[in-house]
């Protein structure tokens, strides 16, 4: 939806998909994200913590909001670096049963992709994008990882929630419909100038901004909203209830090592 031109809804791309592809079409693009989720999300949920961990000074250190924000913007741009390959491979991939035969990519897998994209276009097509995608990773951490702690202890704070897992669920709901919501033009954009061809860069992000509102209006800088929402909402909720019992986990082994009582995790 976020590389089409043309007007369609959810439900009318979800049967076309059906139609074309089967439900196996809803897979299209599954090795690509993984491997995204391998180098983007892993790079800036570690870098996240570790500037956290440092600027708190060991947790002794009660972080203001704007700390939070620039610890996390900083790790959103150094896993957009990260991930940026994944992303353009993953892009492609999905972007391709919408196009003729003469244009699709027919990426194998997401190893296949990335090789057949250096070979073809050469090293310098992994930054393609890079820009858009590295502002993307930035508002989509300070928005999805600092409102998931704003989320959390505003819960916590009014004691309208202990801190458990179905506080952790409804944080990160939250913070998923906001991340969704703040990156949504630049996730379009930056998805628009991945899917282009080789050599076909026009202006870039800004000339590729001014065609598509003269064409569709500015109501394209949120297209395909709803499909993202649903597909990032999910993510962000496994993502944060896993990782707070991952800390669970990992402060509960520390302390038995250590000899001393486990100390309650905190995101």
């Amino acid at each position: 939806m976020q590389t089409s031109t043309s007007k369609t809804t959810f439900s009318n791309a979800v049967r076309g998909v059906l139609a074309h592809d089967g439900v196996r079409g809803l897979y299209t693009g599954l090795t690509a994200s993984i491997f995204r989720q391998m180098t983007y999300s892993v790079t800036r949920l570690g870098a996240y913590d570790l500037m956290k961990s440092q600027m708190s000074n060991g947790g002794k250190k009660k972080l203001t909001t704007g700390d939070m924000v620039i610890c996390a913007s900083t790790a959103g741009a150094l896993g957009g670096l990260a991930g940026n390959p994944a992303d353009i491979i993953l892009v492609r991939m999905v972007a391709d049963p919408t196009k003729t035969p003469g244009h699709q990519y027919n990426y194998r897998n997401a190893l296949q992709g990335t090789y057949r994209m250096v070979r073809e276009e050469g090293v310098p097509s992994l930054a393609r994008g890079l820009l858009p995608n590295t502002i993307r990773a930035i508002l989509m951490n300070a928005s999805q990882l600092v409102s998931y702690d704003f989320f959390k202890d505003l819960l916590l704070a009014h004691n309208v929630m202990s801190n458990g897992m179905p506080c952790h669920f409804v944080s990160s709901a939250l913070a998923g419909t906001v991340a969704t919501t703040i990156c949504a033009p630049a996730d379009v954009v930056k998805s628009r100038i991945m899917n282009m061809k080789h050599g076909q860069g026009g202006h870039g992000p800004v000339g590729l901004i001014m065609e598509s509102l003269k064409h569709e209006g500015p109501r394209f800088l949120f297209k395909g909203w709803l499909p993202a929402w649903i597909r990032l909402t999910p993510n962000t909720i496994c993502m944060f209830v896993f990782l707070e019992q991952l800390r669970n986990a990992v402060d509960m082994f520390r302390s038995k090592t250590a000899g001393i009582a486990p100390s309650s995790p905190a995101i």
